[in-house]
């Protein structure tokens, strides 16, 4: 019994190694509103890919950020995708997005975007791609705007 729980154990470690190591492919996302975004039409701009629910209470706490960081830097070097997962209908994810101010583009998450970008093993996840479309983090929980200026500014020097 010692020997399968320890088998086991390294084979989900050996899988969350492989899974952190994987790249997302470049993505194609189309937004509520019908418009389509990709990791190249964002070349030279940092861009954020956040996974939330609206029944989620750590996104709830990183909204505002996103909301500020995306409205600091969306017409210079910021683009915020949220993915919203686990809804009930759209008309719950609009009132949401009313409540909580979003003005960053939502995209209704499927398989299509899990496919391109991944599951996530918790509500929040963040994908960070610098401006090369490189992806230079995966960040599982809350982010907040000081660490997403931080991984900008550390990645300028």
């Amino acid at each position: 019994m010692k020997n399968f729980v320890l088998s086991l154990i390294l084979l989900l470690l050996s899988q969350m190694a492989v899974a952190e190591s994987k790249s997302p492919a470049p993505f194609v996302l189309k937004d509520m509103a019908g418009m389509t975004h990709t990791l190249a039409q964002y070349k030279g701009r940092w861009v954020l890919v956040n996974y939330w629910a609206t029944w989620c209470p750590p996104c709830l706490e990183e909204v505002p950020d996103l909301v500020n960081l995306y409205d600091q830097h969306k017409n210079k070097d910021l683009m915020v995708l949220g993915v919203v997962f686990d809804y009930k209908n759209v008309k719950e994810v609009e009132a949401y997005m009313d409540d909580m101010l979003i003005s960053y583009p939502v995209i209704l998450g499927d398989d299509s975007v899990v496919e391109q970008l991944g599951a996530a093993d918790v509500l929040p996840t963040t994908w960070i791609f610098n401006p090369q479309g490189k992806l230079l983090k995966v960040k599982r929980g809350v982010v907040t705007r000081k660490q997403i200026e931080q991984w900008m500014g550390d990645a300028a020097k």
